[in-house]
């Protein structure tokens, strides 16, 4: 059946909603009907199964039932968050015109509709949709056959209007895309195509990955796009690369039509390759647990564990600056400058944290207004913002000399544009709606007619009475009733009796008649009409001056974006700054030395995260030195071997000095006694095991990938931390790959490096390698159990005491007996304690596990058994002396036995 065959089945508004659905592929159409958003056909099937709604059936088409869901207007944020999680994409249609307009064209006429908004995972504005301490960035990917680079990223938060691109190698992409995080990722068909080729595209890209039309990566038309989306001269698109400018345009071209026509509020462009930041790869990224532990979790992360910011917009910049790491030590030292001010003027910085508390999201606040979606609440946001930044400004008037980063906050923060707050703060009431459509938001005493129409819309009551009582003067009937209804609306009601003398002079010339019933007669005055058009209209009229209000402060705010947006940088910036100053006060972390050398000489060095565990759990952590300084004359940095049992700290001691490193180089005060660190350039951590079975990865597998892109990758002035090298095959095998990894870490690399290992063959590589040193885990035997000291020391371990392990983890007593029974046998053979006859049968000697006789169970100590028995919360004194007696007595018996 083709289309015109069909056409004439489908109802005017079938008709329209295909129309609209065809020009919206790959999103869910919300489809506005009254107070009810509904969908339809596969629509309405995905909705369903995804929000757990009721799917049901109405009407026909082409013979099948329709089939729809709809959710009331008023809880459809909640429907759509659940949506776009799943990673759903959505069309807002709206009715475009009043209904009665529709009317006046056709009883069958359809009320206009369009698509108003497209709401995906990437161009999220409302604080109802979003992590108010988290980035929200969409991204595009271009690529270019030939150029300086291969590919280029941009990427904006259009909750805030934050602006980047970047010139990008294949090799990069991965590790850039891991630190940016993006919600939603645009490319070309080809440009995955390309990817997928040559083994770049990355799994996780999948969930945010969406197909992007080529023309949208046009890099000419692109530049036209630019300069009208950043008006001004500021920015020149030519400046960028053409893939940096086709990808820019991308993002701009997505934006713009999701909004539709609202326009794209960003802010100028930011090239990221001016920024220098330390590189750290996806895999060191997880490794190191620094947004989310590996579980993906936050808790247990080292941002949530250093992140003692008291604004949103604080926390989301100490995120991203945890993932970006400067690598310039000039910098590093102004942001540690302002720390280390704030560190030791406590006073100063509580006063500081509490005037930030009450800083508002500015930024979020400041978009929502210039895409026309912000309501009276955001603009009271701009007003509390600037006066808090006031407020704030004047705590650094007292400072003399203050470093270089707090002056320049001070100086924004002194600009700050009262004049606009007062504005705001005498026009808006303190309790206020979401939406300026629902009125009620403007101040009593802001705009006189503005007062007069609230009174006689809030006053109705009390107009009426005093109409009535004035009209039972006049008439004296003192049974007179002013009323009112949903058909006749306001009427006069006087009993049957009187209505007579309503309609003889001199009342009938003022009391028109309207309706006679058996016990009243109901009439009209011209003042009752009057005033029954002007409370209808009051209302109306109220809400009118109230959005004409919110228009001009909205006008007022958006004339000023760029001042305060810069206002918004710095307020959160300063929380940032007072935050580490808190942490550094408060967990007794110090400031680390910071230059361009390869020294990396960590004092009394501890696990942030493990710190606070068990700091919480009651105990104390154990501090542990680290040296790895080097210099170019000696050929580059040391390498620590590590060596010592499991659950000996191991994993622990070589995260905590990677984690110190990236603290210090965010600008932070680091958990150790002192620390002098030349600038990281890279910092890499290939520590526990995982694998990647979905996409035909082993363990072993997944270690020798990450292996060998800190091998390729590393320079002189990386921190390089391997943990088990080698232990997920064959022994041999992995004792020979961890040699030579060794070996090129030492030679080639020259980097400062941490290099953990049970194969305790390796540290005879200290004999042969200068910079190479054996540090081991120690630990104690004491009446026959193994006591961990988690404390780091010279030399090298020679049993890595798994068997007490797996004691402890539980296993069962006849296993731990045979595991015993073998390890002796193969260190005897190792040893050369048997005759090489011997060392090819002694294995083969060994009884079988399963032939071994069933070992006794232990018996318990009678002692013990009179102990677990006892409850002393239930003696008394004597009874208590009793029963320590009659322990002294089983203990005899039990001796004389």
């Amino acid at each position: 059946m083709d289309q015109l065959s069909i056409q004439p089945q489908l109802t005017p508004m079938m008709a329209q909603y295909f129309e609209i659905k065809a020009v919206n592929p790959g999103y869910l159409l919300f489809y506005r009907m009254g107070d009810f958003y509904e969908l339809f056909f596969e629509d309405a099937e995905i909705a369903s199964a995804a929000l757990g709604i009721v799917l049901t059936r109405r009407g026909k088409h082409l013979g099948q039932d329709i089939g729809m869901c709809g959710v009331p207007i008023h809880a459809a944020n909640d429907y759509l968050n659940k949506l776009i999680k799943l990673g759903h994409r959505v069309a807002i249609c709206e009715q475009v015109e009043d209904p009665k307009e529709a009317k006046k064209r056709g009883a069958k006429s359809v009320v206009k509709r369009d698509v108003v908004r497209l709401i995906t995972a990437g161009t999220l504005t409302e604080d109802d949709h979003l992590d108010a301490r988290a980035s929200n960035f969409l991204a595009a990917l271009s690529m270019v056959r030939h150029g300086e680079a291969d590919f280029a990223l941009a990427w904006a938060d259009v909750s805030t209007g934050e602006t980047f691109t970047a010139d990008l190698s294949a090799e990069q992409l991965q590790d850039e895309l891991a630190r940016i995080d993006p919600a939603e990722l645009l490319m070309a068909e080809a440009t995955r195509l390309a990817l997928v080729e040559r083994h770049f595209f990355a799994p996780s890209w999948l969930p945010v990955a969406h197909a992007a039309p080529a023309e949208s990566f046009d890099s000419e038309a692109a530049t036209a796009t630019l300069r009208e989306a950043f008006p001004g001269g500021v920015f020149d698109p030519s400046a960028l690369s053409r893939a940096a400018r086709s990808a820019l345009g991308a993002v701009v071209a997505y934006v713009r039509e999701s909004q539709k026509g609202v326009g794209v509020a960003l802010r100028q462009p930011v090239s990221d390759t001016t920024l220098r930041h330390m590189a750290i790869d996806a895999a060191t990224r997880s490794s190191l647990e620094l947004h989310q532990t590996q579980r993906g979790q936050q808790r247990g992360s080292l941002r949530q564990v250093i992140d003692l910011t008291v604004t949103a917009p604080g926390s989301r910049l100490l995120s991203a600056r945890l993932a970006s790491p400067l690598a310039d030590a000039r910098a590093i030292n102004e942001r540690l400058d302002a720390v280390g001010l704030l560190a030791n003027d406590t006073l100063l910085t509580g006063r500081l944290r509490a005037d930030l508390k009450a800083v508002p999201d500015l930024a979020r606040a400041l978009t929502r207004l210039a895409l026309d979606r912000g309501g009276p609440r955001d603009l009271a946001a701009v007003g509390k913002a600037v006066s808090a930044a006031s407020a704030l400004a004047g705590h650094f008037a007292r400072l003399e000399h203050a470093p270089t980063v707090l002056l320049r906050l001070s100086r924004t923060l002194v600009a700050a544009p009262l004049p606009l707050a007062s504005e705001l703060a005498a026009a808006l009431d303190d309790d206020m709606p979401l939406f300026a459509r629902d009125g009620g938001f403007v101040r009593k005493s802001y705009d006189q007619t503005l007062d007069d129409e609230r009174a006689l819309a809030s006053q109705t009551r009390a107009v009426v009475a005093a109409l009535q009582a004035r009209l039972i003067d006049e008439t004296d009937v003192r049974s007179l009733k002013i009323r009112h209804n949903g058909v006749l609306g306001y009427f006069v009601e006087v009993p049957a009796s009187h209505g007579t003398k309503l309609l003889e002079e001199p009342h009938r010339q003022s009391f028109i008649h309207r309706q006679t019933m058996a016990n009243a007669m109901r009439f009209t005055t011209t003042e009752l009409a009057e005033l029954e058009g002007r409370i209808a209209r009051a209302h109306e009229a109220a809400l009118e001056i109230e959005l004409r209000v919110f228009a001009s402060l909205r006008q007022q705010v958006l004339e000023q974006t760029d001042t305060l947006r810069e206002l918004a940088d710095t307020l959160a910036e300063l929380d940032v700054t007072t935050a580490f100053a808190h942490l550094a006060a408060t967990r007794s972390y110090t400031r680390p030395d910071i230059d361009d050398s390869l020294a990396f000489a960590i004092h009394g060095g501890r696990h942030p995260v493990v710190e606070d565990m068990v700091i919480n759990e009651g105990h104390s952590f154990v501090a542990n030195d680290a040296d790895l300084s080097g210099d170019d004359a000696i050929g580059g940095g040391r390498l620590w071997l590590v060596t010592g049992p499991n659950m000996g700290g191991k994993s622990t001691f070589l995260r905590q000095n990677a984690l110190i490193a990236i603290l210090a180089q965010t600008g932070s005060f680091v958990p150790a006694s002192s620390a002098h660190i030349g600038v990281i350039d890279r910092v890499f951590s290939r520590v526990g095991a995982s694998d990647d079975i979905a996409h035909g990865r082993s363990t072993f597998m997944v270690e020798m990938v990450e292996t060998a892109a800190i091998l390729n990758r590393a320079t002189r002035r990386s921190l390089v931390v391997l943990d088990e090298i080698g232990r997920g095959t064959a022994t041999f095998d992995g004792l020979s790959i961890a040699w030579a990894a060794v070996e090129a870490l030492h030679e080639t690399t020259g980097c400062r490096a941490l290099f953990a290992t049970h194969f305790h063959e390796l540290t005879s590589l200290a004999k042969t390698l200068t910079r190479v040193s054996n540090v081991t885990m120690k630990v104690r035997e004491w009446e026959g159990e193994v006591v961990f000291l988690h404390e780091v020391g010279p030399g090298a371990a020679d049993r890595s005491y798994g068997i007490q392990v797996a004691r402890l983890a539980g296993l069962p007593e006849p296993v731990l007996a045979r595991a015993r029974q073998v390890l002796t046998v193969l260190e005897q053979r190792s040893a050369g304690t048997a005759s090489s006859s011997q060392k090819a049968s002694v294995l083969d000697d060994l009884p079988l596990f399963a032939h071994q006789p069933a070992s006794r169970p232990v018996e318990k100590d009678p002692v013990h058994i009179a102990l677990d028995a006892t409850r002393p919360d239930e003696m008394t004194p004597k009874q208590a002396i009793e029963a320590l007696y009659q322990l002294k007595k089983i203990r005899d018996d039990a001796r004389r036995s």
